[in-house]
């Protein structure tokens, strides 16, 4: 039956796209913190939504599990397959074309494996933005940013992942497929249903392609690396610069100088961005049409936040290279940490006002529960979204301080509960959280969910294992 089922595989997708050799589905079957390992029978690898369509019908009567996957760059687990071996891995990147873009509705159609970076390089030829960013932004995929409502560093300015979507292609667990690739800005005939399967992490359907929203393309960027003394402090200049700028900040990301110091030690082409070291640092980022009154916008803001105590130092890029080098420390923040041994990871927001507190108080409580306990908090302090990062003691052993992750989420996440927040922020529930999730979500929120999934994929052969 095995052999029956893979050759129905075979005849729908071409025999070169069912792999079924471990050696070429190990790449698949493992996701990038390497805590997840799984395995399956088979990976397959459709090259259009009527492919798609046809795989998914003959799971969904054969009871065959399947597991989604884009670019697998998720870190909670949720495109990984379990140790079963009773799935099969459906890659979504030979569907990676772009089929439309219609400058004047701003508007462009993308299949769901086109990568993150192939969408934004088709925007900026068509002289438009796409302003979704992310560190894995070379190798992630438009499906798999919508399956989890990716955020990064952008959200600030132009909201997440579901907020620049206007229209969704997708097939359901029986191989149905829901067209709806809309340019509507304003369409109210009914259920906006495309948010049902943004975010849902390939448990409700396969997004196959989406409308997404373009905005102009700034004709300037000013980007400033600003030394604080505390995250009080990081927020009262975020106050100050909205008030300033009407709306021009693009990026408001917030660094403790031991993740400075973890990249100098780690990552290759960086060095001190100011003078002087300061406890904090917020990277800033405005952009508009305007070059000269842009630039004339990021100094006064900086002049008068100097004069009123909000800020040390600070230090603006002259050119597209300084530029490049403050993201650089931004960006090599979680690779750095690995060298400096285990590290226990948070994805959380809570309310903007209590950013500063919640660092403070998570700090204090992770810094008794662990003596010696390094805390790198950073992250999107625009938009209240901390990765709240505990590497070990200098020293201490690996397994006896990560044997502690549950014991230290326990407490973090208590701490977030506490100021209403999320516990998560940007990366999804996928395996990581699932057992989190029904401590922490509402108890009717996780009937409806569970409700939609049983009306939507009866057999249970969507992504099993995550989420719910």
């Amino acid at each position: 039956m095995a052999d029956e089922f893979l050759a129905q595989c075979a005849a729908i997708a071409g025999a070169q796209n069912v792999v079924t050799e471990a050696q070429d589905m190990a790449p698949a079957l493992s996701e990038p913190r390497g805590l997840y390992h799984g395995r399956a029978r088979a990976l397959l690898r459709p090259g259009s939504v009527a492919e798609v369509s046809q795989l998914l019908a003959l799971c969904n009567a054969l009871r065959v599990p399947v597991v989604p996957q884009g670019g697998n760059t998720g870190l909670v687990g949720g495109q990984t397959p379990d140790a079963g071996g009773a799935a099969v891995v459906l890659s979504l990147t030979r569907l990676n074309r772009v089929r439309e873009i219609d400058p004047q509705s701003n508007t462009m159609i993308v299949e769901a494996g086109l990568t993150l970076a192939g969408a934004q390089a088709a925007a900026e030829g068509a002289d438009r933005l796409y302003p979704l960013s992310l560190a894995s932004e070379g190798s992630c995929t438009v499906g798999g940013n919508l399956a989890t409502n990716a955020g990064g560093t952008a959200v600030i300015a132009y909201g997440n992942a579901r907020d620049l979507v206007l229209g969704i292609e997708c097939v359901l667990a029986d191989g149905r497929i829901l067209s709806n690739l809309s340019k509507l800005k304003k369409d109210n005939t009914g259920y906006d249903l495309k948010h049902l399967f943004i975010g849902s992490e390939g448990t409700l359907g396969v997004i196959t392609a989406a409308t997404l929203k373009l905005v102009e393309r700034p004709r300037a960027v000013e980007t400033a690396f600003i030394g604080v003394q505390s995250p009080q402090k990081a927020l009262d200049l975020l106050v100050r610069a909205r008030a300033a700028t009407g709306g021009g900040i693009t990026a408001f990301e917030v660094v403790p100088r031991i993740g400075i110091e973890f990249v100098l030690r780690h990552a290759s082409q960086v060095r001190e961005p100011l003078a002087g070291a300061s406890p904090w640092y917020v990277l800033l980022e405005l952009s508009g049409q305007d070059g000269a009154a842009l630039s004339a916008q990021m100094a006064a803001l900086l002049e008068h936040a100097l004069e009123a105590g909000l800020i040390e130092d600070a230090a603006i890029a002259a050119s597209l290279d300084q530029r490049k080098a403050f993201w650089r420390l931004r960006e090599a923040l979680s690779d750095a940490q690995r060298p400096e041994g285990g590290s226990i990871k948070h994805d959380v927001s809570v309310p903007l006002a209590q950013v500063p507190v919640f660092i403070d108080e998570a700090t204090r409580a992770v810094e008794a529960f662990v003596p010696g306990a390094r805390v790198v908090a950073f992250g999107h302090l625009g938009d209240g979204n901390v990765h709240f990062n505990v590497s070990q003691p200098a020293g201490a052993d690996t397994a006896e301080f990560l044997a502690r992750w549950h014991a230290v989420n326990d407490i973090v996440h208590a701490i977030v509960l506490r100021h209403q927040g999320s516990v998560s922020a940007e990366h999804g529930i996928g395996q990581l959280k699932r057992a989190m999730l029904a401590k922490v979500k509402d108890p009717v929120a996780l009937e409806v969910m569970r409700t939609l999934k049983a009306a939507l994929d009866p057999n249970g052969i969507l992504n099993p294992g995550k989420v719910l």
